[in-house]
């Protein structure tokens, strides 16, 4: 009977981990297609031959700064802060 609860508490234990994995990964992709999709939009009007205006950077800015919030979120659910 016991052995039985630490498997489930093992089987358990694990299953959270990968689902703590793919939440990770998934946090990781919207990471890089914000920080892809601002960046082509940003500098978009290098490709149409319009000129650049401050609303080009301020986008490619907040792009740069979300991106890395969700790459920070994905790393701090991957690296739990241990309980001591």
């Amino acid at each position: 009977m016991a052995e039985e609860k630490r498997l489930s508490k093992n089987k358990y234990s694990e299953r959270k981990q990968k689902q703590r994995e793919m939440l990770a990964a998934f946090l990781y992709d919207v990471a890089k297609l914000t920080i892809s999709g601002t960046g082509i939009g940003g500098l978009s009007p290098l490709i149409t031959g319009d000129e650049m205006n401050v609303y080009n950077d301020i986008f490619m800015f907040l792009g740069a700064v979300v991106s890395f919030i969700f790459a920070s979120m994905a790393n701090n659910i991957l690296n739990p802060k241990l309980k001591s």
